[in-house]
């Protein structure tokens, strides 16, 4: 059962100038509404929008950082 008391709690790590760190696997609902997911075990979140894969990091940060 999903959030039951349970569950072990997700990290998310904040990177200053990078992505969202979590420990996967997530669904993520973005603005439309539309749900993607994920399997790994580690997932990078784009926080800079410059991803080509949004909303997975693709390092775009590192160009302009």
């Amino acid at each position: 059962m999903p959030n039951s008391p349970s569950d072990a709690p997700r990290r998310v790590t904040v990177r200053r100038k990078g992505p969202l760190l979590l420990e996967g696997p997530v669904e993520v609902e973005l603005e439309d509404g539309t749900v993607v997911s994920s399997d790994r075990f580690r997932v990078a979140l784009c926080t800079c929008r410059r991803s080509r894969r949004y909303p997975w990091c693709d390092t775009s940060h590192r160009d302009r950082a």
